[in-house]
């Protein structure tokens, strides 16, 4: 599988699915985008190889998915030059009540059944005309739980790592024997479970040793998503990205960026002292192409995962290939995506126009203006706080959002935020007295085109008594 460039969208629940696993158009309208944007590999969404209930959900635990997704992939193809995996996953039951599956109550039976499971999705997923397929190995799924140092079985399926290691392997080794030795296979799995008691980078980097000696093609990290630190919502079944382990999953603004790099790193620096050279994916809050291009340059992964960036603005692979970042719509990790999916609504971006379902698409150049060429920024710090305040800027397609510049004294300006149109307003709450501060804010429309920079304002916060 030879991909146009290393940037891969992994695998983001969409929640557009229908409850009976088959391809719609919505689940079509968000992957075409997505590969009309130019990622090197989209990952699809976890589909289920058997048929236990659960929510919106794709499934492929049967031939009948097949046409639908074979129709997909052609129209991902047509769409633009990447490549596409779908990701298969094994889920352990749980209800509203807050009862939910272990690893522990599994029969050996049912676990045979797990690994023919897979094998068997991995042969329709080629036979739907796929370029690979990605095993679920992360967050709170089967694959993962058996992983899992929380793992409590007593047999040969728990205790060691070794023996946590066995069901992982046999479904990896079942694959590869269905597809071949051509076919691409991939797996996503914990970096790290980022929970009390949970394995670290110094198992990992045995797990994906192990995984790749049984066949994998390419190690996809991730971190955290467990249940063991979810939070219960009365009414609800519990939901493995509320604690701390799912903010870990997906790092928010308050987190530095490529905050889960080192777990990538780690891992690649231990395979790679092994011999092998199996290619490494890292993801977790990398956003722009210039902390892309380091991280290949300084060996610390081979390949970009840009999950909420490129949900953001799918066109940020093509914009970035042209020299046009200043066009791409940014993420500003407020993580709303998430919240949804924790509510089990329809995942969309904070950014987006209110109401859409699917990233608006223009190709529009004619960029926003500030009325009478000023946007009258103000800047209060009377409150313990940053007030900022402008003029709404003008467009012939409508102003989509506003991005929020910052420098701390003399220092170079950093984008700290966004806000969506109509929002002419913004409050910096980590701003702190003894320190002075400058901003300036830009308009941008759905094409990505800015107004010039406002005015610069200098603030500080006032000292509170």
């Amino acid at each position: 599988m030879t991909l146009p460039n290393r940037i891969v969208v992994p695998a983001m629940v969409t929640r557009l699915s229908g409850e009976d696993g088959f391809v719609n158009r919505d689940i079509t309208d968000r992957y075409v985008r997505f590969a009309k944007g130019g990622a090197g590999l989209v990952v699809l969404e976890a589909m289920a190889v058997h048929r236990s209930k659960s929510g919106p959900l794709l499934r492929i635990c049967d031939d009948e998915f097949v046409p639908a997704l074979r129709e997909l992939r052609k129209k991902m193809k047509d769409a633009g030059p990447g490549c596409v995996a779908p990701q298969i996953i094994h889920f352990l039951k749980i209800s509203r009540s807050g009862w939910r599956q272990k690893v522990e109550d599994l029969s050996i039976d049912d676990i045979r059944a797990i690994v023919e499971n897979y094998a068997a999705a991995a042969v329709r997923r080629a036979d739907a005309g796929y370029d690979g397929v990605e095993l679920h190995m992360a967050h709170a799924y089967t694959l993962s739980s058996f992983l899992s140092r929380m793992n409590k079985r007593r047999d040969d399926y728990g205790g060691s790592l070794d023996r946590r290691l066995r069901l992982p392997v046999e479904v990896t080794q079942a694959v590869r024997r269905a597809v071949g030795e051509s076919f691409p296979v991939g797996v996503r799995f914990d970096g790290e479970e980022c929970i009390k008691g949970g394995y670290t980078v110094d198992e990992s980097r045995l797990i994906a040793l192990r995984l790749v000696q049984a066949g994998v093609d390419y190690v996809s990290v991730s971190a955290g998503g467990k249940f063991e630190d979810a939070q219960p919502r009365e009414g609800e079944p519990l939901y493995p990205y509320t604690g701390y382990s799912g903010e870990r999953c997906m790092p928010g603004k308050t987190y530095p960026p490529a905050a889960n790099l080192y777990i990538a790193a780690g891992i690649k620096a231990f395979l790679r002292g092994q011999g092998v050279i199996t290619p490494v994916v890292a993801t977790g809050k990398i956003s722009t192409p210039e902390l892309a291009e380091r991280i290949l340059a300084e060996g610390s992964a081979d390949l970009i995962g840009m999950a909420r960036p490129i949900l953001c603005d799918p066109d940020w692979p093509r914009k970035v290939h042209a020299g046009r970042f200043d066009k791409v719509i940014r993420c500003c990790y407020a993580n709303v995506c998430k919240a949804k999916d924790e509510r089990f609504q329809t995942v969309s971006c904070f950014l987006w126009p209110k109401g859409s379902i699917q990233a608006p698409e223009s190709d529009d150049q004619v960029a926003p203006q500030w009325p009478e060429q000023t946007a009258n920024l103000t800047a209060d710090g009377s409150k313990g706080r940053i007030d900022l305040r402008w003029n709404a800027a003008e467009d012939n397609e409508g102003v989509y959002g506003y991005d929020i510049w910052r420098a701390l004294g003399q220092g170079e300006f950093e984008r700290i935020d966004a806000v969506p149109a109509p929002v002419t307003a913004y409050h910096d709450t980590t701003a702190v007295a003894g320190l002075e501060y400058r901003y300036y804010v830009q308009a941008y429309d759905q094409a990505g085109n800015r107004t010039p920079a406002s005015e610069v304002v200098t603030a500080a916060v006032s000292n509170q008594t």
